[in-house]
C-alpha cells in the first residue's frame, strides 16, 4: 500500500493501549528488513532518518526506498524525519514526500521551541502531515543529537501549554531515556510519564529507547506511550550480522551477502521490538 501519515496510526494505537515501533533506517537493507518484520508481525511500522543520515545520502533517497517498500507491503508503513533540527529541512522533507515530521526545538527556550514548532505545523497540516515536537530533553549523545548532562525533564504543566500553543499532533517526552549507548540501566521516570498523560490528550513518545529494558517500555505503553523510538540497536544488529560473515569468511567480496546478515538481524530485532510494544496483528 502506499505510504501512510502517522497520525491515524498513532491514534489507533492510542485508542488501543499499544504503541508504533519507528526504527531509524540507514540503508536500502535496513529500509527491507523493517518492512519484512512489519509484515511478518502483521504491524504497522515507521521508518525514519535523523538530520546525519539524510546528509549522508539525502532525504529523497531514503523516501523513495521507503516509498517502494511499502507499495509492496499489505501493512500501513510512515516514513518519519526524526529530530528535524530547522525549520527549513522540516521543510525540505515535507517537499520530499515524508509523511511525518518532527522539529526538534527542546535545545531552545520554552518559547523559542513553542514558535518553531507551531511554524512547522502550520506548514505542514494543510498537507495533512502530521508533526511531532520534544519538550524536556533526551539525554545522551548519538550522531549530532547532544542531549547533554542533568537536561531537565518534561514537565507536566508545560507540556499542556506547548501543546495548547503549537497545535502538534504527537509529543516526545523526556523521562530519563538517552540517545546512544547506555553505561548502566536507565530510570525513568514512570510516574512522570503518567502525569503528562492525564493532562495531554495527543500520542507520547519515547525517544532514546536502545538498551531500556523491555519491561519498562512496556510499563511506558501501559502508561501512554504510543511511538517507541528505535535507532543504536539497529546499527548494532546490522554490524553484528556483516561482522559474522566476514569473521567467517574474510575473502568475502560481494557486498550482497554480509549485508544480507545484517538485514536478517535487523529484521530479527525489529519484530522482537514490535512484540514488546504491543503493536503485532494490529495492522
Amino acid at each position: 500500500m502506499p505510504l501512510v501519515t502517522t497520525k491515524q496510526m498513532l491514534r489507533d494505537a492510542q485508542d488501543g493501549g499499544y504503541a508504533v515501533g519507528a526504527f531509524n533506517v540507514e540503508n536500502m537493507e535496513m529500509v527491507q528488513a523493517v518492512a519484512a518484520a512489519a509484515e511478518e508481525q502483521h504491524s504497522p511500522a515507521i521508518m525514519q532518518t535523523t538530520p546525519s543520515t539524510v546528509k549522508y545520502a539525502d532525504l529523497k533517497f531514503f523516501y523513495e526506498n521507503a516509498r517502494t517498500a511499502a507499495e509492496n507491503a499489505s501493512v500501513p508503513i510512515a516514513i518519519h524525519l526524526d529530530h528535524g533540527n530547522s525549520f527549513d529541512l522540516a521543510m525540505r522533507a515535507l517537499r520530499d514526500g515524508y509523511t511525518s515530521i518532527m522539529i526538534d526545538g527542546s535545545h531552545d527556550s520554552f518559547e523559542d521551541n513553542i514558535e518553531v514548532s507551531r511554524s512547522v505545523v502550520n506548514a505542514c497540516h494543510p498537507s495533512g502531515v502530521p508533526v511531532e515536537a520534544e519538550l524536556g530533553k533526551v539525554g545522551g549523545k548519538e550522531d549530532d543529537l547532544e542531549g547533554g548532562d542533568d537536561n531537565p525533564y518534561t514537565d507536566p504543566a508545560q507540556a499542556v501549554e506547548f501543546v495548547e500553543k503549537t497545535g502538534i499532533d504527537s509529543l516526545a517526552v523526556a523521562i530519563g531515556t538517552a540517545h546512544g549507548i547506555y553505561k548502566g540501566e536507565p530510570k525513568l521516570d514512570v510516574d512522570r510519564l503518567s502525569e503528562i498523560r492525564k493532562v495531554v490528550d495527543i500520542p507520547l513518545v519515547l525517544h532514546g529507547t536502545s538498551g531500556v529494558p523491555d519491561a519498562t517500555v512496556r510499563e511506558c505503553v501501559k502508561r501512554g506511550i504510543c511511538k517507541v523510538n528505535y535507532a543504536t540497536d539497529l546499527r548494532i544488529a546490522f554490524t553484528k550480522g556483516v561482522t559474522s560473515v566476514l569473521n567467517a569468511n574474510p575473502d568475502t567480496i560481494d557486498p550482497k551477502k554480509y549485508n544480507a546478515a545484517g538485514r536478517d538481524e535487523v529484521k530479527k530485532y525489529v519484530m522482537q521490538k514490535m512484540d514488546v510494544c504491543g503493536s503485532v496483528g494490529k495492522a
